[in-house]
């Protein structure tokens, strides 16, 4: 993906019809599925077509109002895309909601977001993470697998994240409470693994894959659970990886599970999701690190950042 994939138009200023409201964006989620909306492949959504908006979350608010559901000065949250203006009509999955009281609008693109969803349903069903068990968290400085790895610590459980570079895993360990960090660009991830958990992992929440997967299968403990909640290491470019897991007998010889999942599973649980993670939240247990883009023009980097280890928790754009 290069910069260049995109154009940046102007156009003029939409008008709400019966029923909506315009919408000021002005904070734009970056999140890696985006570059697997490019392809022109099977993904949990339709690809973006050549030419329209780019697809994406975001953050803004409301100058103007058709509608009693968006009063103009409220903050909504949605799929408002990569633009300045967008028109928003009340409902629906991926359509725009105002953001409830008490939470920081911003936060509605990581915590109380896909991020944060997929961590609780990721950490909690998927994983069935317990206390007194070791937890691996892979890309852990990132948005999600920052807030998996510190729910496994609301839970009781040991953390260790790996991550890219010392000042990731020094703010894993100083700032969002990790017991423990991995550079994979420059420890023997497998003696750190078994000088860390001699006894084995027994959740290991897996965002990159390949490699990383494979140091991660090769430490697990008796009847672990493996949780794939992405595979960034393959660049989400729509085919498939020149090897898979040469490991995965590991499975097998430890009687554990792996298992892939998408938050969207779990639709009707959302309001309990949000409730725990608002707890954590006020309590002091969930901390969130950002990246911010400056200005609508710097979307691509940003997206193509995350697949560079360019960013430190969520990536954002500041429109």
């Amino acid at each position: 993906m290069r910069d260049d994939d995109f154009e940046l138009r102007r156009n003029a200023i939409p008008v709400p019809g019966p029923g909506e409201a315009l919408i000021r964006v002005r904070w734009l989620s970056i999140d890696p599925t985006q570059r697997g909306w490019l392809n022109d492949a099977d993904n949990y959504i339709d690809a973006v077509p050549l030419g329209e908006v780019m697809r994406g979350g975001g953050v803004g608010q409301v100058v103007s109002s058709n509608t009693a559901a968006f009063p103009v000065g409220g903050w909504v949250a949605g799929m408002l895309g990569w633009q300045d203006y967008a028109v928003a009509a009340e409902g629906g999955l991926f359509g725009v909601n105002a953001v409830p009281d008490g939470v920081p609008p911003k936060l509605m693109l990581s915590v109380f977001g896909a991020p944060g969803l997929t961590a609780y349903f990721g950490m909690m069903d998927v994983g069935g993470a317990e206390s007194g068990q070791t937890v691996l968290v892979s890309a852990a400085a990132g948005a999600t697998g920052s807030l998996a790895g510190q729910i496994a610590k609301a839970l009781g459980c040991k953390v260790i994240g790996i991550a890219g570079g010392p000042a990731k895993c020094a703010w894993l360990t100083e700032t969002a409470g990790f017991d423990a960090a991995i550079d994979y660009r420059g420890d023997d991830i497998d003696a750190r693994l078994r000088e860390l958990a001699p006894a084995g992992v027994d959740v290991f929440f897996d965002g990159v894959g390949g490699d990383i997967l494979e140091h991660g299968l090769a430490h697990l403990a008796p009847r672990a659970r493996v949780v794939l909640a992405g595979a960034v290491s393959s660049g989400y470019r729509g085919v498939d990886p020149p090897g898979g897991p040469r490991n995965y007998m590991q499975l097998a010889l430890r009687r554990a599970r792996m298992e892939g999942f998408i938050f969207l599973d779990y639709l009707d649980r959302f309001p309990e999701a949000f409730a725990a993670l608002l707890g954590w939240y006020r309590s002091g247990k969930l901390t969130v690190a950002e990246t911010v883009g400056a200005g609508l023009e710097s979307a691509p980097r940003a997206l193509r950042a995350l697949f560079e280890g360019g960013n430190l928790g969520k990536q954002l754009v500041e429109v």
